[in-house]
């Protein structure tokens, strides 16, 4: 068997070419880090776990006819998925008072905002991914007035989305990030949801103790990251005990057949 080509590695994932033309296949690796990689550590089991959820998540997105990137689940830490153009924009969309926003606006965190907010940064590690205005964006030629009308559009109804979707397992979704990317199909163009969403990418608290279930466990050394996702997999009905024991991962109980 030939040794896969390595297209692009990341801080937590790895893309390697796909079986197709168009494809390409997204390895979830145990690499955590925080802060544009200041602070890293290797953390068993938890590229199983973000790599299950944000399948999870994906799948039900395609399903509601939000368009995103994925096609498939391949194994304990591999995904089949169509090979996009990305935008380079982090999308963050603010449903409570946490991290930055509480930092450079002086709010509380937890306070409740008045209505959900949507903000851009550029991605660029070296200049430690600032944020942007849509000017900024359509005068550097990131994307187009249509596109960031597009990506606003997901946002929202990936954030509807989501916030039910926690809500009815006892999760407050505070905040997510939502990477985006160009599909091409022959000569139609259009915008879809890209990368990963799971609790790297999502703030997520308990509703009755306000527990982190997320990456904060990681930035703030508070310890028990992967039993905190373990705890939203666990919520979600999503890895059964054997999957686990294949994978070396955490255990995971399954409350409900999967689709």
């Amino acid at each position: 068997m030939s040794r896969r080509r390595r297209i692009y590695e990341g801080k937590a994932k790895v893309l390697y070419e796909g079986p197709e033309p168009g494809t390409l296949i997204q390895h979830f690796k145990d690499d955590a880090t925080a802060f544009n990689n200041k602070k890293h550590d290797v953390i068993d089991g938890k590229g199983v776990l973000n790599n299950r959820i944000s399948e999870y998540i994906f799948q039900k997105l395609n399903e509601i006819g939000v368009p995103t990137h994925f096609i498939k689940r391949l194994n304990m830490r591999e995904q089949l998925i169509r090979e996009v153009e990305i935008i380079p924009l982090e999308v963050v969309v603010r449903n409570v008072a946490a991290g930055s926003l509480s930092s450079r606006l002086g709010i509380e965190e937890g306070t409740q905002l008045p209505r959900s907010i949507i903000e851009f940064y550029y991605k660029n590690d070296q200049l430690n991914d600032p944020m942007v205005s849509e000017e900024h964006i359509t005068a550097f030629g990131w994307a187009t007035t249509q596109e960031i009308d597009d990506i606003i559009a997901l946002a929202i109804r990936v954030n509807d989305f989501l916030s039910g979707l926690f809500l009815g397992v006892g999760i407050r979704l505070v905040d997510f990030k939502m990477e985006c990317g160009r599909l091409w199909e022959n000569d139609m163009m259009r915008i879809v949801v890209a990368d990963e969403i799971s609790p790297d990418s999502c703030r997520l608290w308990d509703i009755k103790s306000n527990d982190k279930l997320d990456k904060d466990r990681f930035r703030r050394d508070m310890g028990g990251l992967v039993e905190a996702y373990s705890e939203v997999a666990r919520r979600l009905g999503i890895m059964s005990e054997n999957e686990r024991l294949q994978s070396g991962g955490p255990v995971l109980v399954k409350s409900e057949p999967e689709e």
